[in-house]
């Protein structure tokens, strides 16, 4: 085990919070969402057979929770078989470091994420100007320095496996981070969306504090590309899923599902892309 894994210098715990937090939600009986703070994380596997992998890492400081709740659903010292990340930001990787040395489980992220999980390159700086709440206002707060999990972490496997989630596919949905994925299957319809587009307007606090349910694009002061997170949404939608987990809100499915989506690749110019923002050029829309 590497032990030089390190997160950035401005790492730390952000005090945000809903009211979906510290809840679970069992959408399918693989297929398990855990609310830590604003954002969620996945339990893909079943319980009886105990092979699973954790989706996503949670916020700054939550490797304890994390480690508590799988424990709950699988049995005490059960550990994944591996870790999936759908991108790098802080919200996605915050209990990551723990979570490996406690588990000793690989990572596996997109090849264009590796930059910033390998403590090569930090993200584009927050927009604390973009169209939005008083989230957006706070994003310069968080953490976005690259974390460098060494050679903890592998590539997603080039023909769209997932490793050790038989059935998903992984789909390269840009935008929001360059090397996003969402996770798709095909035999039941189950999307892990990501970020690709959430259930709450993340740039709101009331929103995101209540967890009101309206489907959004990616949150706007972390998103530096929105052409190609339409076109990310516009290939999501066209999979048809049956049911969506997001990355932050309420799971969606069946026909709330199936019109949101429409409506959101209808109008994405109108809900999900701010007005204005250091990241908007309005050429391309």
């Amino acid at each position: 085990m590497d032990k030089q894994m390190n997160y950035g210098s401005d790492y730390k715990f952000i005090p945000a919070t809903s009211i979906g937090s510290g809840m679970g939600i069992q959408i399918l009986p693989d297929l398990f969402c855990y609310t830590i703070q604003i954002v969620n994380i996945l339990l893909v596997g079943n319980p009886e057979t105990g092979d699973f992998v954790l989706v996503d890492a949670g916020m700054p400081e939550s490797a304890a929770e994390i480690i508590s709740v799988v424990e709950e659903r699988f049995g005490r010292n059960s550990r994944p078989k591996a870790i999936i990340l759908t991108h790098g930001h802080f919200d996605h990787v915050g209990g990551i470091i723990e979570l490996v040395n406690q588990w000793d489980v690989p990572v596996y992220a997109h090849q264009l994420e590796m930059p910033f999980l390998t403590g090569q390159k930090s993200y584009p700086d927050p927009d604390p100007t973009v169209e939005g709440g008083m989230v957006a206002k706070m994003s310069p707060l968080f953490p976005n320095e690259p974390i460098d999990l060494g050679n903890n972490v592998e590539t997603l496997p080039a023909d769209g496996t997932v490793p050790h989630m038989p059935g998903f596919k992984w789909i390269h949905t840009p935008g929001h981070a360059p090397g996003h994925v969402s996770l798709f299957r095909e035999k039941d319809g189950a999307l892990i969306a990501g970020d690709a587009f959430v259930t709450v307007k993340q740039e709101y606090l009331y929103k995101v504090f209540t967890q009101e349910l309206e489907i959004s694009g990616p949150p706007r002061y972390l998103t530096t590309d929105w052409q190609a997170a339409k076109e990310s949404v516009i290939k999501l939608e066209a999979l048809r899923p049956s049911v969506a987990v997001t990355g932050h809100g309420l799971p969606l499915s069946g026909e709330l599902l199936t019109s949101s989506l429409k409506k959101l690749v209808n109008e994405f110019d109108q809900i999900a892309v701010p007005d204005y923002g250091k990241y908007i050029d309005k050429n391309t829309h």
